[in-house]
């Protein structure tokens, strides 16, 4: 099976591409284009001058300086650089921690026998959900003005005070992460030959104690 073929396999047909990957095992392919993607995208956005706003809006506050504000603005052209390097960089790495954090708890916690290797070649794919959201998410933003997601459930909840631990646990939750966690259970399971749903009910359970603690640290009450 192809690059693109994985690719568009992991959104349509997640279990039958994810059998291919394991039998075929290779990761930098898909790596390479959904990091490239990804910051081909972003920094796009972020070059523009609707994008340059968005930034200024997020890192600036109303109790801003002149000064404060006079030193973000000559930074925001050069934001959407310094966003695609960072992506460059922490992609790997956020893989790297991922894949090490799952073969600890399947091979050493649960006596499975899959290889690092095999583990990281399941999670890569997964982003393959990060290139549709992205696709989606992108083209909302520019239209929206804004760097917020565009696909958490705090846009669904309008209603919440910004500032507080409903709107920050809301902000959190994102409908494309869900799926990208699904998707690696999936992988998971066909590479562990175990049933997906445990597998998935567990991701998302430690997904959702994440969303928690980033709400009780930012959240104003």
């Amino acid at each position: 099976m192809g690059l693109l073929a994985r690719l568009v396999g992991i959104i349509t047909a997640p279990t039958d591409t994810y059998r291919s990957v394991v039998t075929h095992p290779r990761w930098l392919g898909m790596l390479a284009l959904t990091t490239l993607f990804t910051v081909g995208m972003t920094t796009g956005f972020m070059l523009t001058e609707v994008g340059q706003n968005a930034w200024l809006d997020s890192v600036l506050t109303g109790s801003a300086a002149p000064e404060q504000v006079q030193a973000m603005e000559r930074v925001a052209p050069f934001a959407g650089y310094i966003a695609g390097v960072s992506i460059l960089v922490a992609a790997p790495l956020m893989l790297l921690v991922v894949a090490g954090i799952l073969f600890a708890v399947f091979n050493a916690a649960l006596g499975g026998t899959a290889t690092f290797k095999q583990i990281f070649t399941v999670a890569v794919p997964a982003g393959a959900i990060g290139v549709l959201a992205q696709l989606f998410t992108v083209p909302l933003n520019y239209m929206r003005e804004s760097l917020t997601s565009s696909t958490s459930l705090a846009v669904m909840l309008p209603m919440l005070e910004p500032n507080s631990f409903a709107a920050k646990f809301a902000g959190a939750i994102d409908l494309f992460l869900i799926w990208q966690v699904v998707v690696l259970a999936i992988g998971l399971g066909v590479l562990y030959r175990r049933r997906t749903q445990p597998i998935a009910m567990s991701l998302l359970a430690i997904y959702f104690l994440i969303a928690v603690i980033i709400a009780a640290v930012t959240s104003g009450s």
